[in-house]
């Protein structure tokens, strides 16, 4: 199995996972660079998939651009006050993280592959 895992240069990853929680992301770990004294670097998941957050200002310079297929896209941009929208392929609506990172959530529709 191929697994590929964004890492988003966040500003505080405790702020990021209140966030990010919100489309159902939980902690998985955290690791502190430099003995614990300095960046941190948190991973999250849902459902298998994971999303690295780094507090590195050399990770990345963003924003960066996500797309998460969910099951429940309807709830999840409930939680948003987001309007999901219709395309041939999906139903999804974009918003952006405490950092300017760009997610699109979306549902895939019936039939259709991505």
């Amino acid at each position: 199995m191929t697994q590929v895992v964004p890492i988003l240069r966040v500003t505080d990853v405790d702020e990021s996972l209140a966030w990010w929680s919100r489309i159902g992301f939980v902690h998985d770990f955290t690791h502190r660079y430099g003995g614990g004294t300095t960046h941190r670097f948190m991973g999250i998941r849902r459902d298998g998939a994971d999303i690295f957050l780094s507090e590195n200002p050399a990770d990345d310079v963003g924003p960066a651009l996500i797309f998460v297929w969910v099951p429940d896209v309807d709830e999840v941009a409930h939680r948003f006050g987001a309007t999901v929208e219709q395309h041939p392929w999906a139903r999804d609506f974009e918003v952006s993280d405490p950092d300017g990172h760009h997610v699109r959530v979306g549902t895939k529709e019936i039939g259709q592959s991505a």
